[in-house]
C-alpha cells in the first residue's frame, strides 16, 4: 500500500529547471462560502424595514444601543454558553491569532454584551440597564431552511431586575417587533426550566427516565445524556420527540421561588393579552438560561411552524463571567427568518421616498456648477435625482420622465453664467427662469403644496410620511 502511494506521487510530480519559480494558484471561486450570501440591493428594503422597526422599538422601550466586536476570546463563549452545548462542541468558528490568542467569531451576542457590561462598570448605572445590539453572528452548522452560517440578529438585553414583569416586557417587545413587521399569525411558546437549585433534582429525575429509553434516542442525544440532558427534550428527531413526550416536565418540579416567578409571568402575559402557550419541552440550547425561556413561532399553515427567535432569563451569567451577581433577561430574533416570513405573508418592505425633483445639466461649465447646486439642495433637505455623466439634455429628461418627478431643474451654459436655473413643471410643461439664490425657497414652496417628503437632519418630514407602527 505504501509503495503504491509513492508511485502515485511520482506520476503527479514533474522536474523543474534551475531558477524556475513554482507557482501554486488556487482556483478563484466567484461565490461566497457555503452558508454565507450577498445581500443585494433589491433585498435591502426588507432589511431596512427590520432595522427601522427594531431600532425604533428599542428606543421606545428605553434600550440603549451597544455595538460589539465580531471576535472575542473563545473562553468567553465556552464558559458562558457551556461546554456541553452544540454551539461550543461543533458550531463555532475558532482559530489562533498570530499572537497565539485563541479567538472565535461570535456565535451569539449575549455573552459579549455581558462581557461589556462587566468591563465598563455598567453595574453602577440605574436599574434596569437595557441594551440593544444588532449584527452578524456565526455558527459552523449545516445550513437549514432560513439559516446561514453567517446570519444576522437583533438582540435586546435587560440587567439588574429579577421581577417577572421584566420577563413579560421582554416578551412583549419581541412580539411587537414581529408584529410591526407585518407578521401577525405568531404564537409565544413559554416555559420555566427553574434555577440551578431545583433544576438539579429535576435533572436527576430526567436522566433516570432517559436512561430507560436510551436505546430509542438518536446518537446526538445519547451524547447529551451526561452533559446536557435537557436538550434532548428539544430534539427534532421523531424518535426523540416521542421519548420527550412522556418525560417528566420541569414546571412540575420548580422550587417555590421559581414557581411564583413563573406564575407571575403568566399573570402579566394574561394582563397584556398576549397569545402564549406553555410548552414543557422548550429548553433553549444554551446553558446560561434560568427560569423563563420563550420562543416566537411563526404561524404557518398545516401545523408547520418554526422559531423566529427567542430568549429568556440568565440570572447567573454575569457572575459566571466574573461580575457581580446580576439578574438578567433578554432575547434575539433572526433577521433572515423574519424576512423569510415577511415574504411568505406578503408583508410590506420599507418604501424609500422618491425624489420629485430632477437636476439636468448641459455643457461642461454647467456640469461643474451643477455639483454645487445639487449639494445646496441636499443640504436644505430636498431629495433630488440626477444623471451626471449623461451628455444630452434629451437623455436626461427621459430619466426624469421615467422617475416620475414633478419638477426638473435645467442648468445650461447661459444659466450657469447668469446664475439662474430653468424650473420646468413636468406635468404642464411650463418653464420659468429663477435666480439661483431664490431657487431653494421656490422649490420648498412648490414641494410643500404637493405633500412631498422633505428631509431635515436625516429625518423625513411631510404630509405623506407614515409612522413605523402602522401596519
Amino acid at each position: 500500500m505504501i509503495s503504491k502511494k509513492k508511485k502515485t506521487v511520482k506520476k503527479k510530480s514533474r522536474k523543474f529547471k534551475a531558477g524556475e519559480k513554482i507557482k501554486e494558484q488556487a482556483e478563484l471561486l466567484l461565490q461566497p462560502l457555503r452558508g454565507m450570501k450577498d445581500i443585494l440591493p433589491e433585498e435591502q428594503p426588507y432589511w431596512d424595514q427590520v432595522r427601522r422597526v427594531s431600532e425604533k422599538l428599542a428606543r421606545d422601550y428605553g434600550f440603549a444601543r451597544i455595538d460589539l466586536p465580531l471576535l472575542e476570546y473563545t473562553n468567553l463563549f465556552s464558559r458562558g454558553i457551556g461546554e456541553g452545548t452544540d454551539v461550543i462542541e461543533k458550531e463555532m468558528y475558532s482559530f489562533l491569532t498570530r499572537g497565539g490568542d485563541k479567538v472565535s467569531l461570535r456565535p451569539e451576542m449575549t455573552a459579549g454584551v455581558c462581557r461589556a457590561y462587566i468591563q465598563h462598570g455598567m453595574n453602577i448605572l440605574s436599574k434596569p440597564v437595557k441594551l440593544f445590539s444588532t449584527g452578524p453572528v456565526y455558527r459552523y452548522e449545516r445550513p437549514q431552511e432560513g439559516r446561514y452560517r453567517e446570519h444576522y440578529q437583533v438582540n435586546y438585553d435587560t440587567f439588574g431586575e429579577q421581577d417577572a414583569i421584566l420577563d413579560a416586557q421582554i416578551i412583549q417587545v419581541a412580539l411587537r417587533v414581529v408584529q410591526n413587521l407585518g407578521i401577525k399569525a405568531v404564537q409565544i411558546q413559554v416555559n420555566s426550566i427553574g434555577c440551578p437549585f431545583c433544576r438539579k433534582e429535576y435533572r436527576e429525575l430526567l436522566v433516570n427516565y432517559l436512561e430507560s429509553k436510551k436505546n430509542k434516542l438518536c446518537q446526538d442525544c445519547k451524547k447529551r445524556m451526561e452533559l446536557n440532558p435537557l436538550r434532548i427534550l428539544d430534539c427534532k428527531e421523531d424518535k426523540c420527540s416521542q421519548v420527550a413526550a412522556a418525560a417528566p416536565q420541569s414546571i412540575d418540579h420548580l422550587c417555590e421561588d421559581c414557581r411564583l416567578h413563573f406564575r407571575s409571568l403568566l399573570e402579566y402575559l394574561d394582563e397584556l393579552n398576549l397569545p402564549y402557550m406553555i410548552n414543557p419541552h422548550l429548553v433553549r440550547g444554551l446553558d446560561y438560561y434560568t427560569k423563563t425561556v420563550f420562543e416566537i413561532w411563526s404561524g404557518q399553515e398545516e401545523g408547520r411552524k418554526y422559531s423566529l427567535g427567542g430568549g429568556g432569563r440568565y440570572d447567573g451569567l454575569i457572575k459566571v463571567l466574573g461580575g457581580e451577581d446580576t439578574p438578567a433577561v433578554g432575547f434575539a430574533l433572526g433577521v433572515e427568518r423574519l424576512i423569510g416570513e415577511m415574504k411568505r405573508v406578503q408583508a410590506k418592505a420599507y418604501k424609500y421616498p422618491k425624489p420629485k425633483v430632477f437636476l439636468a445639466q448641459l455643457g461642461d461649465f454647467a456640469k461643474k456648477k451643477s455639483l454645487g447646486l445639487f449639494s445646496e439642495l441636499e443640504k436644505n433637505g430636498i431629495l433630488v435625482a440626477e444623471s451626471f455623466g449623461r451628455g444630452s439634455l434629451k437623455s436626461q429628461l427621459k430619466v426624469a420622465d421615467r422617475l416620475g418627478v414633478e419638477i426638473t431643474l435645467i442648468l445650461g451654459q447661459k444659466e450657469a453664467l447668469d446664475q439662474t436655473v430653468i424650473v420646468k413643471n413636468m406635468k404642464t410643461g411650463v418653464q420659468e427662469i429663477v435666480s439661483a439664490d431664490k431657487l431653494v425657497d421656490l422649490i420648498k414652496k412648490k414641494l410643500k403644496t404637493s405633500s412631498v417628503i422633505v428631509y431635515h437632519n436625516g429625518e423625513e418630514n411631510g404630509n405623506n410620511s407614515k409612522s413605523l407602527n402602522q401596519d
